[in-house]
């Protein structure tokens, strides 16, 4: 017979979402468990360029959620013992219609709400970077909102200094088999707890599947690389990006000037465009680079990945950005939920549950920010 035993919060899912929420439940005073299925995080949380990105948020909530979840990150790492850079970002410009968007964002950024930004003369970005690349730079913006985490480091970290200051519990390797509030099962122990976050990221079969049939949401497939630690120290600087990520991102979308922008990638860059793919370089606490991704869309992502999708990658990635050793050492894939127009997905399918998910690969920029909202006010309206 199972022995019973009690919390205040139980979180499913021990990758970055739930994570969030077991410290903003624990720093309120409440007893937390978290179950993770696996023996440790292995998904999207720790598949990814470890960048917090509020430059890529929509304006607004999610921006302000982005911001507030940065200065968590900042916070955390100095208490917990983790790596995090405060490297801004750089969007580099080598077209003329490239520089334009860029011009028009720095230009209209205060009146949307954005901050940091400004608009750097060629001379100005090589300054900030020596993996630039020089030739045909037309400039670029500067950010320094954005924060450089190495997400393996992170993910592993967080659990033992949760437990250590707040006592948050951990069952990893633990599956829960059903949920009947106040009560959740697991093989071998049975919990009553007053309030469950189930934050199962790319798995909508398990718990719930009836709640995410029918709301649209999917699963994005991203191939990544990273390269071995750069010789002599040699730092990159700045998180790197160029023309193909205008495109991606939401906060670009009001600049008039990216329909010709648009025009000319599809254009020119029909492979990209394909397969979903925009160029991110960023590096980790070990000085390796990590280089991505591209987006597959569908409910069964193919499992094999595609040469011809990382060739392009690095091919982009070269015209704008060049470094000491480029031999890459680690190929990869993640899954992360997406729910089309949507920064979040929470549903309430019983009283005193909710499911978190569908942060559309921003996890990392809004979690900690969406789960304060979550759990000081009990209740999220989605937009």
């Amino acid at each position: 017979m199972k022995t019973t035993k009690g919390a205040d919060v139980a979180v499913i899912g021990a990758g970055i979402i739930g994570l969030a929420i077991a410290y903003t439940a624990a720093r309120k005073g409440q007893s937390v468990v978290v179950f993770e299925r696996n023996t440790k995080a292995i998904g999207a949380s720790i598949r990814n360029f470890g960048l917090i990105w509020p430059i890529g948020q929509a304006p607004g909530r999610a921006y302000e959620r982005a911001l507030h979840s940065r200065n968590i990150w900042a916070e955390l790492a100095k208490e917990a013992g983790f790596y995090a850079s405060e490297t801004g970002c750089l969007h580099l410009a080598y077209h003329q219609d490239e520089a334009n968007v860029l011009t028009e964002f720095v230009d209209t950024a205060a009146v949307h709400g954005y901050q940091g930004c400004e608009w750097l003369s060629p001379v100005e970005v090589l300054t900030k970077s020596s993996a630039v690349q020089s030739k045909g730079l037309l400039g670029g913006m500067w950010s320094k909102t954005e924060v450089t985490v190495d997400p393996r480091q992170a993910i592993a970290v967080l659990p033992s200094y949760l437990n250590t200051k707040y006592g948050v519990q951990f069952r990893f390797g633990v599956a829960v088999n059903g949920i009947q509030m106040p009560f959740i099962e697991t093989k071998d122990e049975k919990w009553e707890v007053g309030q469950t976050y189930v934050c199962s990221g790319a798995d909508f079969e398990t718990l719930y599947p009836e709640i995410f049939a029918g709301t649209g949401i999917t699963k994005c497939k991203l191939q990544m690389m990273r390269t071995s630690s750069q010789p002599n120290n040699w730092q990159l600087g700045p998180a790197l990006c160029a023309g193909l990520t205008l495109r991606h991102y939401a906060s670009f979308k009001h600049c008039n000037s990216l329909t010709a922008l648009d025009q000319r990638i599809l254009q020119e860059f029909p492979e990209y465009e394909k397969w979903g793919i925009h160029v991110l370089l960023s590096q980790t606490s070990q000085g390796e680079l990590t280089i991505g991704d591209s987006h597959e869309y569908g409910l069964t992502p193919e499992p094999f990945d595609r040469e011809e999708i990382d060739k392009l990658i690095l091919d982009y990635l070269h015209t704008f950005a060049h470094f000491p050793d480029t031999h890459i050492t680690s190929r990869w894939h993640g899954i992360y939920p997406k729910l089309p127009g949507k920064t979040e997905f929470i549903a309430y399918p019983e009283k005193d549950v909710t499911i978190v998910n569908g942060l559309s690969g921003a996890g990392m920029t809004l979690s900690f920010g969406l789960a304060e909202e979550l759990v000081h006010t009990g209740m999220l309206v989605n937009e």
